[in-house]
């Protein structure tokens, strides 16, 4: 089966969908730096580095080239006010993400695609986007007389196995078929397990990272042997790991580190911290989870991301192993790039079972 990510950034989406045996023909990504960290881990890809709205057109994509159409629309861009007047939600330019993302739909008219945003979304402006949202894909005069049946669910990472708290809404489309989303991922879920049957079982912190080495001033360490199951899960045929540098901090902020214990934040230390982060300067604890990991892992204040041991932030391996990427994705581009492209992504391991909830659906539409 064939599939096509949108707004792809490093690739999260498109490894997991790989894992479950798809084939991405094409990626468009507008950031060039991202686009090659893609690049090189998705070789056999082809990439449009451009803004999607200068590709979301015949000259690019062509009806039925692909099975599935996956991808997250920023959704910095949705706002109802005056888009009524405008003729609709899609037709208000501060939603041109969305809408590029609709064009591509609209062409290529593939069997499912896969929504992933933040949950914030089903609830702006009372609901009415996400409204505006079902009924344009619901409109068969939008597909030449087909239409798309639409179903969300609320995600969260550590559902999947994956030791971090990241809520996420998945919305799915299926050309011309309804489905019940609850027995798709049951069944989903059966078949994963037939396959791997530790799949969804809880994973701590140390269960992601006890194995990485000390940081490295290039990021290129050699690694043990795995440790737990989530360890061997993610591990690869080599035996290096890279992009496991540590960022330098400044005295003050090691000294505040320093008298944080695990689980601990701000509040711990004797003095204030001027943060817009309520958890800045927080410790994560071994045999718990880690927060959403943000673009801002890297930065004391912008989060709870201080090693449980050490006195640092994570390193982008460390990210990365927290993020569900297997140790053979490799990161490229400059240090704030590099935590972008983490931050950002689908965590290939939800990617990977959506990848089959697909493969299940589009094998129902097709009997």
């Amino acid at each position: 089966m064939k599939a096509i990510d949108l707004f792809a950034g490093c690739g999260g989406f498109s490894t997991g969908f790989l894992q479950a045996g798809f084939t991405i023909s094409k990626a468009v990504e507008i950031n060039t730096e991202i686009a090659e960290t893609y690049r090189k881990n998705h070789p056999d890809t082809q990439m449009l580095v451009s803004d999607i709205g200068l590709v979301d057109n015949t000259a690019y994509f062509s009806e039925n080239e692909c099975d599935a159409i996956i991808g997250g629309p920023p959704c910095q861009g949705f706002s109802m006010a005056g888009a009524r007047i405008r003729g609709g939600f899609v037709d208000d330019p501060r939603n041109y993400l969305f809408k590029h993302y609709f064009n591509v739909v609209k062409i290529v008219r593939p069997k499912i695609f896969l929504l992933e945003n933040v949950k914030g979304i089903l609830t702006m402006s009372g609901g009415a986007i996400f409204r505006e949202i079902v009924e344009l894909f619901s409109d068969p005069a939008n597909f030449n007389g087909e239409k798309y049946f639409l179903r969300f669910k609320v995600v969260n990472a550590t559902e999947f196995g994956i030791p971090q708290h990241r809520e996420r809404v998945i919305i799915i489309g299926v050309k011309n078929r309804d489905f019940d989303i609850d027995a798709v991922f049951e069944d989903a879920k059966e078949t994963v397990k037939a396959q791997d049957q530790g799949f969804f079982d809880p994973v701590t912190v140390w269960d992601a990272i006890s194995d990485i080495p000390a940081p490295t001033a290039d990021g290129a360490c050699e690694k043990g042997a795995p440790r737990s199951a989530y360890q061997r899960y993610l591990a690869s045929d080599g035996r290096i790991l890279y992009n496991n540098t540590a960022t330098r901090h400044s005295p003050l902020a090691v000294r505040r580190m320093e008298q944080i214990g695990q689980g601990m934040n701000w509040t711990a230390l004797p003095e204030q911290i001027h943060s817009v982060h309520s958890g800045a300067y927080g410790r994560l604890c071994r045999e718990g989870v880690a927060p959403t990991v943000t673009t801002r892992f890297d930065t004391p204040s912008g989060g709870k991301f201080i090693h449980p041991d050490e006195n640092r932030t994570l390193t982008p391996r460390e990210a990365a192993r927290i993020q569900s990427f297997p140790d053979n994705f490799v990161f490229y581009g400059s240090k704030s790039s590099v935590c972008k492209q983490i931050g950002n992504a689908v965590p290939p391991k939800i990617a990977y079972f959506l990848a089959i909830v697909a493969r299940r659906l589009t094998d129902e539409n097709n009997e």
